[in-house]
């Protein structure tokens, strides 16, 4: 039971996973694995023979899951789902248990937990991992090797179930996590996954449509590879990501699209100079070096930060801004955090990117 996430023994944890999905099951069999009482929904059972022998107890409801008694309950069907799932529980969900997700989008999540009135009990959780397959087949505890999580917040989130759910990525899942408020987390995953989703399947509906497009898939390689490899996704799953976040993804696809628009304008005519195109290409030169550093291995720099319960979600998002991972919470009332990030380079403070 949590009455103190700071003394909650983690040595006898349990968790509760609603949805046998790629990332659904990807997390429960990192904590069956990590040998954490896991039990799990799936709103059909094809999934519950092979669940169980990876040692997940399944139940035949999700109302019967969230009624168990677990100390975290991860949501992770559909946002479509979502207002069904959470009105099913809401009525038998214990006060102790706290209510978290995997969901790629926070903001309408949150929204809907609000609803159901179960808002003081949520903690929002994005772990970055993925593939561009899909099912309970696919997943698998390796695929959240080195995860970063995003751990989520509003005005309302209760400071000991964060604290937890920090206990919980970094010392027994093994992973590193940020912490962001749910309108930076949205603009962020449109930035580097929604709307790159866009992209890749733009391109792959380019190459569809071409005459040339057999002599362009046996040219391909590489590259074509590399920028096309979420456009495999299953696109109804692809679809719904997009459109549960369509603000921020419709800015950014703007964006893209005119800095298109402009290097046509040029190769169309030289001379009219919409834009200086070596400019563009060496506009990316910092992330460049970034990605260099991280190849090379170049050594993480390492700190620590306490952080105050007055004001622990200012100083998490000011962490997340300077490029910083926490890698372990150490905690007796102030959160103290190990972090990492690699070092600077000329021009370029580091996000999370």
């Amino acid at each position: 039971m949590i009455v103190d996430g700071l003394h909650k023994d983690l040595s006898t944890l349990s968790v509760g996973v609603a949805g046998l999905g790629l990332i659904g099951g990807s997390v429960a069999r990192r904590f069956a694995q990590a040998g954490v009482r896991t039990l799990a929904w799936n709103h059909h059972d094809t999934p519950y023979e092979a669940a169980r022998a990876e040692g997940i107890h399944c139940v035949e409801t999700v109302e019967g899951l969230a009624a168990s008694g677990v100390d975290i309950l991860f949501l992770c069907t559909p946002l479509r789902a979502m207002d069904d799932i959470l009105g099913r529980i809401a009525p038998v969900l214990p006060p102790q248990t706290t209510l978290s997700d995997v969901g790629s989008v926070k903001t309408r999540v949150h929204d809907s937990v609000a609803a159901a009135g179960l808002d003081r009990q949520y903690v929002g959780a994005h772990p970055m991992a993925g593939s561009e397959l899909s099912g309970f087949s696919a997943s698998s505890a390796q695929l959240l090797d080195g995860a970063l999580w995003a751990l989520t917040f509003d005005d309302q989130t209760d400071y000991l179930r964060y604290l937890l759910m920090a206990r919980t990525i970094t010392d027994v899942l093994g992973n590193t996590f940020i912490g962001v408020d749910n309108a930076t987390h949205d603009a962020a995953a449109a930035l580097i996954s929604h709307m790159p989703h866009v992209v890749s399947t733009a391109l792959a509906n380019t190459l569809c449509d071409s005459p040339d497009c057999k002599v362009g898939v046996a040219l391909s390689a590489g590259s074509w590879r590399d920028m096309t490899r979420v456009a495999l996704t299953d696109p109804a799953r692809t679809q719904a990501m997009v459109e549960e976040n369509p603000t921020n993804v419709a800015a950014l696809v703007r964006q893209v699209a005119q800095r298109l628009l402009d290097v046509a304008d040029v190769l169309d005519d030289p001379e009219g100079r919409a834009i200086d195109l070596t400019a563009f290409f060496a506009e990316a030169d910092p992330y460049r070096r970034y990605k260099k550093a991280q190849r090379d291995g170049e050594p993480m720099e390492n700190g620590t930060l306490t952080v105050q319960s007055r004001s622990w979600r200012r100083q998490l998002v000011e962490s997340a801004r300077r490029g910083e991972r926490i890698t372990h919470v150490r905690a007796i009332r102030e959160f103290d955090i190990s972090w990492q990030r690699v070092p600077d380079t000329p021009d370029m403070t580091y996000r999370a990117l």
